[in-house]
């Protein structure tokens, strides 16, 4: 069995790394490049910088947050928000990033997923979805987390990996930030429906909500926030954690 990976995600607005419930009530969680450089001593598997307000102020993601932050860190760091097409993604690449997360303009332009997957392969590529459970279906958010769509988390997961998608970064809306748990239920429907790896995001907040989702959940990854940011949970006592419960972890 493959390792299970531990992400930190940086949610960064005007170059500061910030975090709240819900998509909502965002507050200051600290500097990005030296949140990364503690997180690359703990031992973190990999960093997603996801610039939360590019989408909607319609501009590229921040060249200086991602620069400084990857001159901190010698791991996989993928960069989210504002990539609306290949220049986009190419400027991501240029400063630092490894991979690019696209969400919004993967919906609006589908297209663009396979376009950049032939570009930098698709290992390179990450297909963001927002989901929230509605009417007994997890539909889909865009903007960040501001527009309901009609489209469903699952088929569009599908429909991602057919075009080339390396992976999917899966987050629950109704559990971000809230430190209840993984929506397990969500994460199971995608990572078995689709043959990429799923990383599952919003609502850690134990070591055993970690343990859950790696095995009712059926994640590859799981991506936290809250709890790295601010101290409560030290990386290494996390992976000592999972692999008291049989789920292999990278141990540095």
């Amino acid at each position: 069995m493959l390792s299970k990976r531990i992400i930190a995600c940086l949610d960064v607005r005007d170059g500061s790394v910030v975090k709240g419930v819900n998509f909502e009530g965002l507050r200051h969680a600290g500097d990005p490049a030296e949140l990364a450089t503690r997180y690359n001593r703990e031992g973190i598997d990999e960093v997603v910088i996801l610039d939360i307000t590019a989408t909607i102020e319609k501009r590229k993601a921040l060249a200086d947050t991602i620069q400084a932050v990857a001159r901190e860190i010698f791991l996989p760091l993928c960069v989210g928000g504002g990539i609306r097409g290949e220049e986009h993604a190419e400027a991501a690449i240029e400063a630092g990033a490894d991979k690019v997360g696209i969400n919004t303009a993967a919906l609006a332009q589908p297209e663009l997923i396979t376009s950049l997957a032939k570009r930098y392969g698709s290992q390179a590529v990450i297909v963001a979805i927002d989901a929230k459970r509605e009417a007994g279906r997890f539909k889909i958010y865009v903007r960040s987390g501001q527009q309901g769509t009609e489209r469903d988390a699952v088929e569009w997961a599908q429909e991602a990996a057919d075009r080339g998608a390396g992976e999917i970064l899966l987050t629950s809306i109704d559990q971000d930030g809230t430190k209840t748990g993984f929506d397990c239920e969500l994460t199971s429907a995608v990572s078995s429906a689709v043959p990429i790896p799923v990383i599952a995001s919003g609502g850690a907040g134990t070591f055993d909500h970690f343990v859950d989702v790696f095995t009712t959940g059926q994640a590859d990854a799981a991506l936290a926030a809250s709890i790295f940011h601010y101290s409560e949970r030290a990386v290494a006592d996390l992976k000592t954690h999972l692999r008291t419960h049989d789920i292999p972890v990278r141990i540095t």
